[in-house]
């Protein structure tokens, strides 16, 4: 049961950042940089609801990073995601051009409050007919170490 759980969040989280090709049709232009449930149009500023209200990447890419996010995503996330295909949730290949690091970074800490109060996740859910994504309890570091990986495919 408890995988289980685990599975269908995780899936949830995959349908979440790989949903980029609709816009949120919320009239509030505001960022959201302070935790709330404000959305703008441009999903790429959205940053979602969680501990991450910035963060800014380096131009390089980290490559000792890179290989301890490949081995978190090999471990806790590939269950559901493949790199190249939607699986069961989507491909994190290209996730950076559709959404900021920050939303990311909050679906993979924060799933459960994401899916709850952030409305383009919100929208995801349901595009991908109610499939959600399963907390990894990862930490921030393992997250901003996934989130290093995903700049590589």
């Amino acid at each position: 049961m408890n995988k289980l759980l685990y599975l269908l969040i995780f899936i949830a989280f995959s349908v979440f950042v790989s949903c980029g090709t609709k816009e949120n049709k919320s009239s509030n232009n505001d960022v959201n940089s302070t935790n709330t449930t404000t959305e703008t149009q441009d999903p790429k500023m959205n940053k979602g609801i969680g501990p991450i209200t910035s963060l800014i990447l380096d131009e390089t890419i980290d490559s000792v990073m890179v290989k301890k996010g490949k081995d978190v995503f090999d471990a806790k996330c590939t269950a559901c995601h493949k790199v190249d295909k939607t699986y069961i949730g989507p491909s994190p290949k290209g996730i950076l051009e559709r959404r900021s690091p920050e939303f990311v970074m909050n679906m993979i800490l924060n799933p459960e409050k994401m899916i709850a109060e952030n409305e383009l996740t919100k929208q995801m859910v349901a595009e991908f007919n109610g499939a959600i994504m399963a907390n990894q309890n990862l930490t921030e570091e393992e997250a901003r170490a996934v989130l290093e990986y995903f700049r590589t495919l």
